[in-house]
């Protein structure tokens, strides 16, 4: 999977994805420390840019969409949710299968 910041989605070969920007912006951040675990209180200031714990579930109703788009590429199991909560992308063991690009 490649994530590319220029389109602002992601691709698996040569089929897009179709992120919402939200959506891409989630995956993203994870994406920036993969395996390591972010609570909701983090991907809601580093994301959503609200620094306050809102009465929503906006995080978990983004997750699960992100997980829906993958599921059709058999990569819904990549967004793990954490014991302890919050969210990780999960680590692929070895050298990192992730891409970020900033094409054009």
């Amino acid at each position: 999977m490649t994530l590319d910041l220029f389109h602002r989605d992601g691709r698996v070969d040569d089929r897009w994805i179709g992120f919402h920007p939200r959506e891409f912006e989630l995956l993203w951040r994870l994406s920036e420390q993969p395996g390591e675990r972010m609570t909701r209180k983090q991907l809601l200031a580093d994301v959503w840019r609200i620094h306050f714990e809102p009465e929503t579930n906006s995080v978990a109703v983004h997750v699960a969409r992100v997980r829906s788009k993958l599921e059709p590429f058999g990569l819904s199991r990549l967004l793990e949710t954490h014991p302890d909560g919050g969210y990780l992308l999960k680590a692929p063991p070895g050298p990192s299968s992730y891409q970020l690009a900033e094409s054009g």
